[in-house]
């Protein structure tokens, strides 16, 4: 895949070596040749429910990638997207990429400011923003006085002057040929979420994404297929909502849209009303989904699959999901990674074994195919998949980033391979355990902790349902875990540390354990540890001296 400028801006038509280049654009047409009669449902605001057809989609989206092309965009150029998920920002989804130029989704829960560098790096040639959220473009317009904003819903009270969405579609005949465009030309660009630093931009190129749909099309992948009914909850600005709607736009599968910042029970109402065969969440989601669920009785059994990313989902969530009769699935991925690597549906030989069938469902899965991966030491030596060993992750394939939009960050690709800054063990089968996170391992005394390790056995506690763990640095100890737990309300932290200490290594247990009523996360469902990490720091006190004698770390590199 190539990210660089030139690739965003090429127009050349394909050579007769590619003459049929692998396009997403291809999917549309499918859609409404085949599947013509299915559905997409847009439940606007909770109350209004919009519907049509794949027929009337394509129509629409040919006649704004028409009016894009008639307004001066240009293969290459970017058009950004600030919005929910709703029916017109899936036909942008489309659209943009007919008119030959590259879909920029914009993260909607970040600052204007941060906002302004994405629109600014991009160089973004338009944005189309619900009216809800123009205001998040105060600074970027006021940096770039010239770019024009479309107003996505012109009903909605948009305090910009103009036209639509829906006025440019009105007055635009459907689009008669499509840019010629080449299949590693971008079509879509996404920008992480910035978390270590400023956020960075990730090009996916026609031939990534098609490749990435057919993955996630595999019966061991999502599975996704014309008699599915799917909702996306998973924000459509952020890594192409896992990909799925192109999946189901190829699939025939019909597509449910939740509007504006759906809450559980709406999202349980959907489901429900809708009869939802497929949908993806973070677990944090789910958690509430499952709350809401058994409080007012609302039935989820039409849901086939579940799938769960993000972040690993406890136990108790995977049995809570069956126990209704949800059948649940985990993948991993990440933005560079057009966002799935692996799925993790449990082998045949767990079906009858609810407790080896949950404990496979909390690992991260095999590898799908046409990727590569390989395990590496701090020394870069390869690492064995025998269980054990752990390292970081190195990844490459058709799917996978070579290189950041516009920067150099040589630290993250090494000779056509991702580093992924996740460590992980992989079994004699293949199937992957996230252990950690490079960032996030805590090296106190020369000893290594997982804070995967040492929230997973907080979470064991009965009072405990959710658990963080950052290292901060220590005066003797180089760095020590503290921890951040959300419980019951009669939960004792002096109670949940002399328990956990009946379980970890004597030298793990925090000595810090904090209850608060939330976890702070990041703009797409992730903990955000640099947030704890500030907080711990500015403990004040925080550490007590110490002596060799009452150290909780090994004195000597051995055993504990």
């Amino acid at each position: 895949m190539n990210n660089s400028p030139a690739a965003a801006s090429s127009s050349a038509p394909p050579s007769p070596a590619s003459a049929h280049p692998l396009l997403i654009t291809d999917f549309l047409f499918r859609a409404r040749d085949m599947f013509g009669d299915k559905e997409i449902v847009d439940h606007v605001d909770g109350a209004e429910v919009f519907r049509y057809s794949y027929r009337d989609y394509a129509d629409r989206v040919l006649r704004l990638a028409s009016a894009l092309v008639a307004s001066g965009v240009r293969p290459g150029d970017r058009v950004g997207t600030l919005a929910w998920n709703h029916r017109r920002h899936l036909e942008l989804y489309l659209a943009v990429p007919l008119a030959g130029a590259v879909l920029h989704t914009i993260n909607i829960r970040l600052a204007p400011d941060e906002i302004a560098y994405i629109v600014d790096h991009a160089d973004d040639t338009m944005i189309f923003a619900d009216p809800s959220l123009e205001h998040l473009l105060s600074v970027a317009r006021s940096q770039r006085s010239d770019m024009p904003v479309v107003p996505i819903d012109a009903d909605a009270g948009s305090p910009i002057d103009g036209p639509s969405l829906d006025s440019m579609i009105a007055s635009a005949e459907p689009l008669a040929s499509p840019a010629a465009r080449a299949d590693d030309d971008l079509a879509v660009l996404c920008y992480t979420s910035g978390t270590t630093g400023a956020p960075k931009g990730v090009g996916y190129s026609h031939k990534s994404l098609y490749l990435h749909t057919m993955a996630a099309c595999l019966a061991d992948g999502h599975a996704i297929s014309e008699r599915d009914r799917v909702l996306l909850v998973v924000p459509m600005f952020h890594a192409n909502a896992w990909g799925v709607p192109f999946a189901a736009l190829m699939s025939g599968a019909s597509q449910i849209l939740p509007g504006p910042h759906p809450t559980p029970g709406q999202i349980a109402g959907i489901i429900a009303a809708e009869q939802v065969t497929y949908t993806g969440m973070v677990p944090t989601v789910a958690v509430d989904l499952v709350a809401h669920a058994r409080g007012s009785g609302t039935g989820l059994s039409s849901l086939r699959a579940l799938v769960l990313g993000g972040s690993t989902p406890t136990l108790g969530l995977i049995r809570d999901l069956e126990e209704l009769g949800i059948p649940v699935f985990q993948g991993w991925g990440m933005t560079e990674i057009s966002p799935m690597a692996t799925f993790s549906r449990p082998p045949a030989s767990t079906d009858d074994d609810p407790e080896r069938r949950w404990a496979y469902i909390r690992k991260q899965g095999r590898l799908l195919p046409g990727l590569q991966w390989k395990l590496v030491d701090e020394d870069g030596r390869i690492m064995p998949h025998d269980g054990i060993s752990r390292g970081e992750i190195l990844i490459r394939g058709p799917w996978v980033a070579t290189g950041y939009y516009r920067a150099d960050h040589p630290d993250k690709f090494d000779d056509g391979w991702l580093r992924t800054g996740d460590i992980g063990v992989i079994d004699e089968h293949g199937c992957l355990t996230i252990v950690d996170r490079t960032k996030d391992l805590i090296k106190s005394g020369g000893e290594w902790i997982s804070s995967v390790a040492l929230e997973e056995a907080l979470i064991e506690h009965p009072v405990v349902h959710e658990a963080a763990v950052v290292s901060v640095p220590h005066p003797r100890w180089q760095e020590r875990p503290v921890a951040y737990v959300v419980g019951d309300h009669d939960l004792d932290v002096d109670e949940v540390r002399a328990e956990l200490a009946e379980r970890v290594p004597r030298w793990w247990v925090p000595e810090l354990i904090v209850a608060v009523d939330r976890l702070p996360r990041t703009s797409v469902g992730k903990l955000d540890k640099r947030t704890l990490r500030e907080q711990a720091a500015g403990t004040p006190d925080l550490w007590e001296p110490t002596t060799a004698a009452d150290s909780p770390v090994p004195v000597t590199h051995g055993d504990s």
